[in-house]
């Protein structure tokens, strides 16, 4: 009996100290070790090398960017420098030909008056000569209509050259020719709006003859063609130089002031050029990102005055070989600007839009 009792107390503290070592394990042991997952690639971010703003961008972050560079090559420009144009008002010039094509009318009737005069008074000249065949009286009376005619065809003359004279004197040979020709192709041009005339002062030390043709931006920013005409008599009273006229084909607003390209007649030169695709606006200039190591991009300024249709030439700030961002300059721009230092709880602050 004894010896039962001593079994059954040694079974009992045996599972009760089986019992202890489970929760003991369960509840105080520590846990399994875990697989830690990949480190996320780095973000990029903004440094400050030598005074410049960098953006550090990763490779796997450029290529998810689509961030795209080309070298930056020298190409072949036309020179050219910056002149001052203005839309100038016609409506003098179509009043002035309006009063000139009715001088002509009155020196063309004036002349057929003056020449039937004459060949009345040649008539009776001849008749009173031919034994008095006519009185003297009449004789006399057609030589006063003669005279008369006379002096109204030097009239009409003189008023169609004072009209030609002031034509000249305010807008050139060129538009003068225009408005005394019937049927000019420019003046119809002109009359129709299709076509308009500007003002366009060269340098006072432009030592070239004006150029055939030029370029004048529009207010849109888009460049417009320009043919001569002839020079200015009348310059422009804000801008000193030489003034000459050009008549460009396409309707800009009456006293527009812009901007002239004078190409120089020295031939073309090399220059590098920053393409538009690669240029991004901030704080109203223009900029572009150079990569200056595999993960690192700066932003240079590109002057807009030297602005083509191929691009943004530059003398300064880039040189033959940089690699310019093509594609992806707006989104190393909007990291740049972006505050720093501020905590997320966003894995991946990109994506983070919600």
């Amino acid at each position: 009996m004894k010896y039962r009792l001593f079994l059954f107390c040694a079974v009992t503290l045996a599972l009760l100290a089986g019992a202890c070592w489970y929760i003991y394990q369960t509840l105080y042991s520590s846990p399994p070790a875990r697989s830690t997952p990949a480190q996320a690639a780095p973000q990029p971010t903004v440094q400050t090398v030598n005074g410049e703003t960098v953006v550090v961008v990763g490779a796997d972050a450029q290529r998810a960017s689509h961030i795209d560079v080309a070298p930056l090559a020298a190409v072949s420009v036309q020179p050219d420098s910056s002149a001052y144009a203005t839309v100038i008002d016609l409506q003098p010039l179509f009043d002035l030909r309006n009063r000139l094509a009715a001088a002509l009318a009155d020196c063309d009737s004036a002349r057929e008056q003056a020449a039937a005069s004459r060949a009345q008074y040649e008539r009776s000249r001849v008749l009173y000569a031919d034994d008095r065949n006519i009185s003297q009286k009449s004789l006399q009376d057609a030589q006063a209509s003669m005279q008369a005619a006379q002096a109204r065809l030097q009239s009409a003359d003189a008023a169609q050259g004072a009209l030609a004279a002031t034509l000249r004197q305010q807008f050139g040979d060129a538009l003068t020719s225009a408005a005394m020709a019937p049927g000019s192709a420019l003046f119809q041009r002109l009359m129709t709006g299709r076509a308009v005339v500007l003002r366009v002062t060269l340098p006072a030390d432009h030592n070239e003859d004006a150029p055939a043709r030029i370029t004048v931006d529009a207010p849109d920013g888009q460049p417009v063609a320009a043919q001569k005409l002839s020079a200015s008599p009348q310059g422009d009273p804000a801008v000193q130089g030489n003034p000459w006229f050009y008549a460009a084909g396409r309707a800009l607003p009456v006293g527009t002031r812009t901007s002239a390209h004078v190409p120089s007649s020295n031939g073309s030169t090399s220059a590098l050029v920053i393409p538009e695709r690669a240029v991004v606006w901030y704080g109203g200039q223009p900029w572009a990102y150079v990569r200056t190591a595999p993960d690192r991009f700066t932003r240079r300024y590109v002057p807009a005055a030297n602005e083509n249709d191929q691009g943004f030439v530059v003398t300064s700030g880039f040189h033959a070989g940089d690699a310019v961002v093509m594609h992806g300059a707006q989104l190393l721009l909007s990291q740049e600007l972006r505050p720093q230092g501020i905590a997320t709880a966003c894995k991946d602050p990109p994506e983070c839009d919600d």
